[in-house]
């Protein structure tokens, strides 16, 4: 029988349900709409897209590698800049330090099962470098472009390995993500990056195109984790059920490997840690 890191090398992702438990779910999903109502977005409407994402970066966004910051979709805002609705239903997402800085995310990110999950995987000298709240509102909760996430975590060698979980029910109708068993073993295609005057910029690495139609859906119950390779190809596509998807996630890095200064998300990386 394969371990599961056998299984992880060759699959690219595992799916464990019944990995978190309604009432931790329910914790993380109530202090994200808390930390959501106490923010004053007056002056600080970033706007998170990912097709777009060179053009909506700004100060705001890179500086989240060590904050809590909050982003909001795309068509959140009447043209009078006012937004739509209430400012939780608004957000795409909140990131990307909470693990770090909330006690409510920071437990359940550092969680026993998630401990004995690392120790499984080999994963004892990974840092974690990132987290997110994803919120997926219905009807809202926009597109999320097929993508490897070693694209905005890039180390040398590559060594990004994520972990998604479903706080709510995943279906095809409220945007659950998709990936193809396997699909990890390709080149990389992109790197998101700071440009050296200021800004962001995408470096092509390969032409070579995704191919959508290879991808399964991946619908799963809430409380199920999702461990995710770093050279992975996945994407999620737009909400437009009347249910909301919410999810979280986190991204760690191998401590060892080089973590370059022109990636997007800084961070002191000594003052990191793992599970």
């Amino acid at each position: 029988m394969k371990t599961l890191r056998e299984k992880f090398l060759e699959d690219g992702f595992l799916v464990f349900e019944n990995f978190n438990t309604p009432d931790e779910c329910e914790a993380v999903m109530r202090r994200g709409k808390e930390l959501a109502e106490e923010f004053d977005y007056k002056g600080n409407a970033s706007i998170f897209q990912t097709s777009e994402q060179t053009k909506t970066t700004d100060d705001y966004f890179l500086a989240s590698g060590e904050n809590i910051s909050f982003f909001f979709e795309k068509d959140a805002f009447q043209a009078d800049g006012e937004l739509k609705t209430d400012i939780f239903h608004s957000l795409n997402k909140i990131g990307h330090a909470l693990h770090d800085l909330d006690p409510v995310y920071n437990h359940f990110t550092r969680s026993p099962q998630m401990k004995q999950l690392a120790g499984e995987l080999g994963l004892q000298d990974y840092l974690i470098i990132q987290s997110m709240h994803i919120l997926k509102h219905a009807r809202i909760g926009g597109v999320v472009d097929i993508h490897q996430d070693a694209t905005f975590l890039y180390t040398e060698p590559e060594s990004c390995i994520g972990f998604w979980y479903a706080l709510e029910d995943a279906t095809i109708e409220n945007g659950c993500l998709w990936a193809k068993p396997g699909g990890h073993r390709t080149s990389l295609r992109s790197r998101f990056q700071r440009k050296s005057g200021g800004g962001t910029e995408f470096i092509t690495m390969s032409e070579d195109p995704f191919i959508a139609e290879d991808m399964i859906p991946l619908e799963v119950k809430k409380g199920t984790c999702i461990v995710i390779d770093g050279m992975l190809p996945h994407y999620s596509l737009p909400n437009t059920s009347g249910k909301s998807r919410q999810a979280y996630a986190i991204h760690t890095i191998d401590k060892h490997k080089h973590y370059p200064k022109t990636n997007w998300l800084q961070r002191d990386l000594s003052s990191l840690s793992g599970f």
